[in-house]
Order: C-alpha cells, then structure tokens, then sequence
C-alpha cells in the first residue's frame, strides 16, 4: 500500500455495528437536539448574508463526507491486497441525499421566491427524511466507524438544518410555500428516475452486474423502503409510483402544517407574555 491507502485503510476502521437506540445513536440524538436548539435561538432573527454562510459551511461539511464515504465504498483491503470497485448502490443521488444539490441553490441564491422554494424544500421533504432516519436508523448502520459518523451527522444535519428553515423563514408560512417544495421534489423525482433508466441500460449494454436505484424508484430494482417495500410487489410499476409521489408529498404537508401551528402557537405565546 502508499500512503493514500494506507490512510485510507485507518479510516476504514470497524467497529461493532451500532444498534438503535444504543450509545452510538443516543450520543448523536442528543447532538441532533442540542445543535438544533442553539442554531434556531442564536439564529432564528439572522440576516439573509449569515443565513447563506451556515448554509454554504453546512455545504462543505457534507461534500466532504460524502467524499470520505464515496472513497471508502469504492476501497477494499483484502488479504493484503489494495481493490478499487465503486460500488454503484451507493451513487449520491437518494432522497437523503438532495441537500448536497439544494444547499447551492439556497446560499447563492438572492431573497425571492426561487430561493423560497428550496428553503421550503429543506423544511418539508429533508427534515422528514432526516427524522425518519434519526428515529430508525437500523438500516444506515454498518460495522465501518467514519461511515456510521458520516450517517449520522448527514442526517442529523437535514433535522437542524429543516427546523432552522422553518424558524428562519416562519412568517412565509403558507400553503403557496409548501407546494413551491413539492415542485422541487417532483423535479428532484423525474432526475432520479431518469438516471435508473439511462443507467440501467447502459449497464445492460455493456453486462455491467451493478444495483443502480435512485430515490428506490427505479423500475428495474425492487424498493427497498419500509411499507414502500411491500407496495412496490402489490401494484403495477405506475402505482407504485403515483403512490410514491403522493405518501411523500402528503407527510411533506403534515410537516409543513405541524411546523405552522407551531409558529402560530409561539407567536401567541410571546404576545401573551408582552
């Protein structure tokens, strides 16, 4: 081995593959919960130019570890011997992965409508994503420990960073707000669909045995999402789709009037309190 990958196998170190709701996830729940709580005080009233700055850092860190993550899935040390294989399943494409693409659209974006919609994208479709993994996060552990860390804070940066959208952008709330994030996801969903299929066929053209299923919409691979799962093996391909875009969009909306009320409730609160 260089020194690259002598580097590289330190940080594939292991470790015994974390259970829910054990110190491993308890540990970055209460990280989760603390950054979330102290983000959304000391930021909730910030200008638009520090907004883009946490927005823009939050960016690097998860280039970054998508990066590490990227290398070490496509480095094996076996017997002595240095593989490289880029393991397809795990091309930066999936749902949990969209703030990697939407985080640029919000830093350098001017205030306005454009930049609304992902704001409201961040605080709908991400935060759900990201507290539906931090909840159950069985499936994302593995016995790598930089990858079980690089889950974790991917995760449970999309809670801080969705719940810090909805306080930032709190007098925006509408229902004009939440289907400006419905477009970004229908347009985020037709990419993802587009890449299995030009993907898939390319493999098979060129006997490629890889696993390629972005978003777990792909028509060729089987779902492999909790419930989605068990529809997908119900329903003709084209219901299963339909449903796809519909139970997202409507737990996006249970989101966005949860996070409403809240606000609602809060502003009460304080003018109460005066």
């Amino acid at each position: 081995m260089n020194w690259f990958e002598k580097f590289l196998y330190i940080l594939d170190s292991g470790m015994t593959t974390p259970t829910n709701y054990g110190w491993f996830h308890l540990l970055f729940l209460g990280l989760v919960i603390a950054g979330t709580i102290l983000l959304c005080i000391f930021g909730k009233n910030c200008s638009n130019k520090t907004f883009n700055k946490i927005m823009f850092i939050a960016w690097i860190i998860y280039v970054v570890l998508e990066v590490y993550k990227q290398v070490i899935f496509t480095f094996e040390y076996n017997n002595g011997v240095v593989e490289w294989d880029y393991a397809w399943y795990a091309f930066p494409f999936q749902f949990c992965s969209t703030p990697i693409y939407i985080l640029p659209f919000i830093f350098l974006s001017k205030e306005g409508k454009f930049k609304d919609a992902f704001i409201s994208f961040m605080s709908t479709f991400v935060l759900f994503a990201g507290i539906a993994v931090m909840l159950y996060p069985n499936d994302v552990f593995i016995s790598t420990i930089g990858i079980n860390i690089q889950t974790m804070v991917h995760h449970g940066g999309q809670v801080v960073l969705g719940i810090f959208c909805v306080v930032y952008n709190r007098k925006k709330y509408n229902v004009y707000y939440c289907l400006k994030a419905l477009l970004v996801f229908v347009c985020l969903l037709a990419v993802a669909l587009l890449l299995n299929i030009i993907v898939y066929n390319y493999f098979q053209a060129n006997n490629i045995d890889e696993t390629f299923n972005m978003f777990y919409i792909s028509p060729y691979f089987d779902c492999t999402l909790p419930i989605l799962n068990i529809i997908y093996t119900k329903v003709a391909y084209i219901d299963f789709l339909l449903i796809y875009m519909i139970g997202f969009s409507i737990i996006a909306f249970i989101f966005h009037y949860v996070s409403k009320l809240i606000i609602y409730l809060s502003g009460r609160k304080a003018v109460n309190a005066n």
